[in-house]
């Protein structure tokens, strides 16, 4: 046994030198433990975002060039398991001939092909018919109105014969061919510069960059009666997808917001992308039905409304758990999620308006089960002689998803318990798309005015595709006087 040397008078005189100098060291090592903490985390970060992509997280597909590639197992999108191609019973769309054709090219035969004796006064047994479908030569039909002018023969006062109101200049374009140029410029997303030069190629006339804008002016003016009505349709609307995406204007970045439906749209620019914003797109703040929405914090200042979170974002967020942290509880939830999803699928499919009790029961018992044992690991008290730390503690994205599927259990399964809520926002982001294909066409926006015209036009050629109209044909009637649009 090892015996205990007795200390000497200097020695124990150097006892509390010792004890400072190891409280300093324990300090150091508190410090340096904290510093690991913090270096890792941020390693971890960094690992994730060199591996974020459009399946875990919201982001365009765009970006995920030059990432990590994904097994193609990890797609959100779930096999159907139909062959590619036209499915049985699909009506197809093939182009039939016609009864009155407006041009016939004969073909006689003179000579046989056998033998080659002559045929012609043999009278024809029959008729094989070929149509070809082209278009005629475009031409611009030019109208002139002649207005008289007399002159009194009792007062000599002149007089002349009132034109059209829409026929204002000495020359100028019809509805047709203003409707026309909308339709490129607006609908088919062709820059300002190659419409008008579409315009000239298709008619032989000029077309002037200032036509176009006032043409433009017109449609917007005119359709000031029917966005407002698309506006009260949403307000009256028992479910209404909310989005919203960043545009460029004048060099500076804008953000432009939806309100949509299966038959309604609605877009919205401002310089804001939170409350503000959507308090002046006035459509949230009058809402009374189901908002369907990403987390996105802003729109849960709204509570006249019901609220429902996107399903397809969660999907992805819980992938990014999953690769990320290996959370056993994201897994679990992901399957969950489907699984409600399918069911609430099949119930439509037969008829049913809604879930049975015991099942609502039961999924929400299951989703309760899987958010509470996911947070058992952070409900731990920390250990004792744990170092200090300093400030708040940042959360991982894995616990910040945690905590909404923790508190937002009502609006996470909205789609559950109303049928009339779907199980994504797919609508919303849709209606938007094309826009973002606008900017990559076009570029940004040269004004707040080509802005604005773009909403609501674009809002209003939304509507009417969602409805089964003719586009074309509604921005002709635009521009004819004393029509209802």
């Amino acid at each position: 046994m090892m015996e205990l040397k007795r200390m000497g008078p200097s020695e124990i005189e150097s006892l509390p030198q010792a004890f400072a100098f190891i409280d300093e060291l324990l300090v150091i090592l508190a410090q340096q433990q904290e510093r690991i903490v913090a270096l890792e985390a941020e390693v971890k970060r960094l690992q994730e975002h060199q591996t974020l992509d459009s399946h875990t997280r919201s982001l365009p597909p765009s970006t995920d060039k030059g990432r990590q590639k994904r097994p193609s197992s990890q797609s959100l999108r779930q096999k159907s398991g139909r062959q590619p191609g036209g499915q049985h019973g699909h009506k197809g769309a093939t182009r039939t001939q016609v009864d009155r054709p407006d041009h016939i090219i004969f073909s006689p035969v003179s000579v046989c092909s056998g033998c080659g004796h002559a045929v012609s006064q043999v009278p024809a047994s029959g008729v094989e018919k070929r149509q070809v479908f082209d278009r005629p030569p475009l031409k611009l039909a030019v109208i002139e109105h002649q207005a008289e002018i007399k002159t009194c023969p009792h007062c000599a006062q002149s007089t002349t014969g009132e034109f059209p109101s829409d026929v204002s200049q000495p020359v100028q374009s019809g509805p047709r061919v203003k409707g026309l140029l909308v339709y490129l410029n607006q609908a088919q997303l062709i820059p300002s510069d190659r419409t008008t030069t579409l315009g000239e190629d298709l008619f032989g006339q000029p077309v002037s960059q200032g036509t176009l804008l006032n043409t433009n002016l017109r449609c917007y003016a005119r359709l000031a009666a029917p966005e407002a009505q698309i506006k009260q349709d949403l307000h009256q609307a028992d479910v209404v997808h909310f989005d919203e995406t960043g545009l460029y204007e004048k060099g500076r970045r804008i953000w432009l917001h939806s309100a949509s439906t299966a038959s309604r749209t609605y877009y919205f620019a401002h310089d804001k992308r939170g409350k503000v914003a959507m308090e002046a797109a006035d459509i949230l703040p009058n809402f009374d039905g189901t908002a369907v929405h990403d987390h996105w914090e802003a729109y849960q200042a709204f509570d006249t409304c019901d609220h429902a979170f996107c399903k397809s974002h969660h999907v992805r967020e819980l992938n990014g758990a999953i690769e990320h942290d290996e959370a056993a509880w994201a897994k679990e939830m992901k399957a969950l999620l489907l699984e409600i999803n399918a069911t609430v699928a099949s119930a439509k499919a037969q008829g049913a308006a809604s879930l049975s009790p015991e099942q609502l029961d039961q999924c929400h018992a299951r989703y309760r089960d899987i958010v509470d044992r996911g947070l058992t690991p952070y409900r731990k008290e920390p250990p004792a002689n744990a170092p200090p730390t300093r400030g708040r503690k940042k959360q991982s994205n894995t616990k910040n998803l945690l905590d909404r599927f923790d508190t937002y259990q009502t609006e996470t399964l909205r789609f559950m318990t109303d049928f009339r809520v779907p199980f994504d926002n797919n609508q919303a982001e849709r209606d938007l798309r094309m826009t973002k294909v606008k900017q990559k066409i076009s570029g940004p926006f040269r004004s707040e005015n080509g802005t604005q015209y773009f909403c609501r036009i674009r809002g209003y050629l939304s509507t009417l595709k969602k409805q089964g109209q003719n586009i074309l044909d509604a921005l002709t009637q635009t521009f004819i006087p004393n029509q209802t649009v």
